[in-house]
């Protein structure tokens, strides 16, 4: 199978509603053909700057907007930063994301302090990402320059459901990030949130505007909506594990050499779901020593549960900097 930029949604539909066992056994031969299947990616995500967030973000329990059981905190010290980080890759992690709660990124001293954490957990021979919001081409290229290996802005549903979730910023703003990040050679990390209150329509919308990004995104974390109680969509129902296994079969063929994140809301999901999930194409999940992600309304399974599931599974932690990206978005194996 070649790598398309040109899928149709329909063609997506069509693979979406394939019958399940058919769908997972498709999407697993693909996943063999561009990915070691006994290697997972584990990763942490860092919080470095909580709360406070002048976004309206109906799923999030860090907006200003709303009354949460997050307080705002100040960025984080880099010491701090470092530390976590350092733990982290004791436990196997290979990929650290540090995310803060702002709009966008601005050309201050916390964003001087951002670039020196990148710096230094970089230096400990770990991939870093970071999810900071909107940011332009300048600030995009000072990361790249920070060493920064992969930048997260999520779509998070598709373009017909997105302004029913966030107003304060358009569905373009954020294509217009991931754009200012291909003009570098960081990474791009995008993927979504399924729970949103979404049809299944919106789904493989969010999934046929990903493929129609050229190059794809590096990575494609696929998140299950952790209702937060105080925010908007705190009374919405769960999603159907098989829902699940679908949206990251469909993922996996669509954008065969990305990386599938099965991300948040993974910690409600049983030892045999995950496995249908890694099965479906999933080969990188978010693991943490606190047991939660971002914040402590978000959990997260721990460091030692994850060893114990990969172990049963007979699957490895993948190491960092398996794939380089060159100027021109070609992967490039190590």
């Amino acid at each position: 199978m070649t790598v398309r930029y040109d899928w149709q949604e329909a063609e997506i539909s069509a693979i979406y509603n394939t019958p399940l066992l058919e769908l997972v056994y498709r999407a697993a031969s693909v996943h063999r053909q561009y990915h070691n299947s006994q290697q997972i990616q584990v990763c942490k995500l860092i919080s470095i700057k909580t709360g406070g967030c002048p976004e309206d973000c109906g799923y999030c329990a860090q907006s200003s907007h709303y009354q949460t059981e997050v307080k705002p905190q100040a960025l984080l010290e880099k010491e701090t930063v470092l530390n976590i980080a350092q733990q982290a890759k004791a436990s196997g992690v290979s990929r650290v994301c540090m995310g803060a709660a702002w709009r966008e990124v601005r050309d201050n001293s916390q964003f001087d302090r951002v670039l020196d954490m990148v710096k230094d957990v970089t230096s400990m021979g770990l991939e870093v990402c970071c999810t900071l919001g909107m940011l332009n081409e300048s600030q995009a290229k000072r990361l790249e320059d920070a060493g920064l290996y992969a930048y997260n802005h999520n779509l998070d549903t598709s373009r017909e459901h997105y302004s029913t979730i966030i107003t304060t910023r358009t569905y373009d703003d954020r294509l217009n990030t991931i754009n200012n990040v291909r003009q570098t050679k960081v990474t791009v990390c995008s993927g979504g949130i399924l729970g949103l209150g979404e049809t299944e329509r919106d789904r493989i919308s969010m999934l046929h505007t990903l493929s129609q990004l050229n190059p794809h995104p590096e990575s494609v974390p696929i998140n299950i909506l952790s209702q937060v109680e105080g925010t908007p969509l705190e009374k919405q129902p769960d999603v159907s594990v098989w829902e699940i296994i679908r949206a990251i079969a469909t993922a996996r063929i669509v954008m065969p050499a990305a990386d599938i994140r099965l991300s948040a809301g993974r910690a409600e999901l049983s030892q045999i779901e995950q496995a249908f999930c890694f099965m479906a194409g999933a080969n990188s999940i978010f693991s943490s020593d606190d047991g939660h992600m971002l914040t402590v309304t978000t959990p997260c399974p721990g460091y030692d549960s994850d060893k114990e599931l990969l172990s049963l599974l007979g699957l490895e932690n993948r190491p960092p900097f398996l794939n380089q990206r060159s100027n021109k978005g070609v992967i490039l194996n190590n």
